[in-house]
């Protein structure tokens, strides 16, 4: 079990860290699970909902998909280059314009659910190869300093926080 202490993230990543219900479980187990829970509903939803707004300049759902692989996969370069002690700044990304240049409502939803799974895949064998002296490691992303094992258990609470928003705002 890795302990994570809030000085390891910036506040803003709070609302992530809570909705794991503490990370007594572990970062792979979280992995695991988050992406488990969270296919059990997109599998099922239907060609209408995926393109459905919930209100004016929200995303649909394919867009709401893109933006949770395209920022699993920011949070993992993020964890890679730390883990490799490489000491560069990196910058934040605006997931609007993320989403805005994504063209996910252009593609096939049954693809984008098999990015999902293949990026996860991905970031649950990158936080396998690190060991507990990496877990440790930190390094400055956004201007704030965050730690290995915070992206790991942020990763995971990042995707249960927009499922809960598809389960409250889209399949109502």
């Amino acid at each position: 079990m890795l302990e994570l202490s809030k000085s390891e993230y910036a506040s803003f990543f709070q609302p992530y860290v809570d909705i794991l219900d503490g990370n007594s479980k572990g970062i792979i187990y979280n992995l695991e699970d988050s992406l488990n829970r969270t296919l059990l509903v997109l599998e099922n939803i239907s060609e209408a909902k995926q393109s459905f707004r919930y209100a004016e300049g929200k995303w649909t759902i394919k867009e709401l998909v893109q933006h949770v692989i395209d920022s699993e996969r920011v949070f993992g370069y993020r964890a890679l280059t730390f883990g490799r002690n490489d000491t560069t700044h990196l910058p934040g990304f605006d997931e609007n314009d993320f989403v805005k240049y994504s063209n996910a409502n252009d593609r096939s939803y049954a693809e984008m659910l098999e990015e999902l799974k293949v990026v996860r895949l991905s970031t649950i064998l990158l936080f396998k190869s690190f060991n507990a002296t990496d877990f440790v490691k930190a390094g400055i992303a956004s201007g704030k300093s965050i730690s290995i094992k915070a992206l790991g258990y942020i990763i995971s609470g990042h995707l249960l926080h927009h499922l809960k928003i598809i389960e409250e705002r889209y399949l109502i």
